[in-house]
């Protein structure tokens, strides 16, 4: 898994699970919206199938966490 195309993935989730504000999205809210970006991210990037799966992980976690780190608040 390349390291830039992670980090875009990471970036990428908490950016778009940061503009959900208006409907009080809950942890798996965040989440499936996050997984839906790293994997769009890891399929523009030209991966393999099994490493999309792994951007929607790393997109997942982002999402997931950024409120606990008040990236989307």
């Amino acid at each position: 898994m390349s390291k830039l195309i992670a980090i875009a993935a990471l970036v990428g989730a908490t950016a778009v699970a940061g503009c959900t504000q208006g409907i009080n999205p809950t942890d798996v809210d965040r989440a499936a919206i996050g997984a839906a970006t790293g994997a769009v991210i890891g399929k523009v990037g030209g991966k393999k199938e099994s490493d999309i799966y792994k951007y929607a992980a790393v997109g997942a976690a982002g999402g997931a966490l950024c409120d606990d780190v008040r990236l989307c608040q």
